[in-house]
């Protein structure tokens, strides 16, 4: 199997015939923002290469793509298993193609085409900029094309202008990690971490205003390890770049995911005090409340530092919202080590988060460890945990009642009868009775009633309509 060295400009390549209908694209993705982040840039490229449009349908597609995620347990069966299905529309129709992206395809490789003949392509998270050229690469030569290389920040240069469906749009800043945590794979799928320059990136985040958007989410594997280009040689950080975001015409609020501990400086703490766009929300994960475990995990951050970091951000958001990602059952984990978990999530009172049982990822330091939890305990303490944290989540949102917040609204509710859906500041949905025409606008809304997963509430009359 091959790797073409052709960007998608390549000027050999066929272009899309006139007056033929618009070829379409299913793409199922797996995973977490970045991931949808990627998906969308597949389409934007493939809309520019071929003119594919989207569909929901996967019997009416002519290219089945499956944009994937390692970092969970038993991503590679589950890509195997959706590929099982993808295989009668496959021999329904043999010149449909079939491809596989992002981190399972990274790791995995060749390996994915080898066990599946379905597969067509298989391209990682750095190269989804060469997916038209790696298909037309396939239908010339009738063999699986495979380019999962790292070609740092090239993609991003070779992507089209992003297009915009609706108020709210992702912005990808930077690139993989090097933390190396034991437990994780990113660093092996995605890469060492690359910033993009900060003109690039305000560039784009210029262009998706100009589009409608009106709330921006910053992202990063380890977002907050940003240093991007300026134009004089210095480097930005993250709390920078938010202000330059904040500038531009059109952004009226800035949010920004994942972040690592001990990169969240006093530089971001002060955008919190004094950038009224950046969101009264922090996702900071924290993993385990043990120093022991945490060591095991190679997380450098200890406990009373990150304690201390919540301390002062408090001072300058009292009302923040604060979600993290723990992981339960690491190997290892005794009583006293998921009791001092506990006793962190006393104390800081996460209104979310994320909780997982470790599983093993294969290639990492973590997969060597001799795991003797059993795991009858790691379903108990993952229920004690998730039990824990939907009663401060129920607490805080109940505080909500009564309040007023700005609301950008997003959507028509799900739950319909004229309802439309926004989220407040601190990343809460709340559903609220408003004309259509108000999409995409701020709007002050009053919470009326806390429900399970969600807030209800009533728009203010100035924002009612005439």
């Amino acid at each position: 199997m091959s790797t073409p060295t052709t960007p998608d400009t390549d000027p050999n390549r066929t272009p899309p015939q006139a007056g033929k209908p618009a070829p379409k694209l299913y793409i199922k993705t797996f995973g977490c923002q970045m991931n949808e982040y990627d998906s969308r840039k597949m389409a934007d490229v493939l809309a520019a290469s071929d003119g594919y449009v989207r569909t929901t349908e996967p019997d009416e597609a002519d290219l089945l793509l499956l944009n994937t995620c390692s970092v969970r347990e038993k991503a590679q069966e589950k890509v195997f298993s959706e590929l099982g299905r993808w295989r009668e529309w496959k021999a329904a129709r043999p010149e449909r193609q079939v491809a596989v992206g992002g981190c399972v395809a990274s790791q995995e490789g060749e390996a994915i085409a080898t066990r599946e003949s379905l597969v067509d392509v298989v391209f990682g998270p750095q190269t989804l900029h060469r997916l038209p050229s790696l298909l037309e690469q396939t239908r010339t030569t009738g063999r699986p094309s495979v380019d999962v290389s790292f070609p740092e920040i090239e993609k991003f240069d070779r992507l089209p202008e992003p297009q915009a469906d609706g108020p709210t749009a992702f912005v990808s800043i930077m690139e993989g990690c090097s933390k190396y945590c034991s437990f994780c794979v990113v660093p092996y799928t995605r890469g060492e971490e690359v910033s993009r320059p900060v003109d690039d990136v305000l560039v784009e985040c210029a262009q998706l205003a100009d589009r409608g958007v009106r709330e921006i989410t910053l992202l990063g594997q380890n977002v907050n390890g940003y240093r991007g280009a300026l134009r004089d040689g210095g480097s930005c950080d993250l709390a920078l770049l938010i202000h330059y975001v904040a500038r531009l015409e059109g952004v009226e609020r800035i949010r920004f995911t994942t972040s690592h501990p001990m990169e969240f400086d006093d530089g971001l703490i002060e955008a919190f005090a004094d950038e009224p766009k950046l969101a009264n929300y922090l996702h900071l994960p924290v993993q385990s409340g043990s120093e022991r475990i945490l060591k095991l995990m190679k997380r450098p951050h200890t406990i009373d530092g990150y304690v201390d970091k919540i301390r002062r951000l408090r001072m300058v958001r009292p009302d923040i919202a604060l979600s993290s990602d723990f992981i339960v059952g690491f190997p290892s984990e005794t009583d006293e080590d998921f009791e001092a978990t506990m006793n962190l999530i006393a104390e800081v009172r996460f209104d979310s988060a994320f909780s997982f049982i470790y599983s093993p990822r294969p290639g990492t330091p973590a997969s060597n460890l001799r795991d003797g939890v059993a795991t009858e305990v790691k379903q108990e303490r993952l229920r004690i945990l998730q039990g824990r944290i939907k009663q401060l989540s129920d607490e805080y949102c109940r505080a909500l009642v009564g309040q007023s917040h700005k609301v950008l609204v997003e959507r028509p509710s799900r739950r319909g009868n004229g309802q439309m859906a926004g989220r407040l500041s601190n990343n809460r949905w709340v559903n609220f009775d408003a004309p259509e025409h108000l999409l995409g606008t701020f709007v002050d809304v009053t919470v009326t009633e806390s429900l399970n997963n969600s807030l209800r509430g009533r728009l203010a009359e100035a924002a009612s309509p005439a």
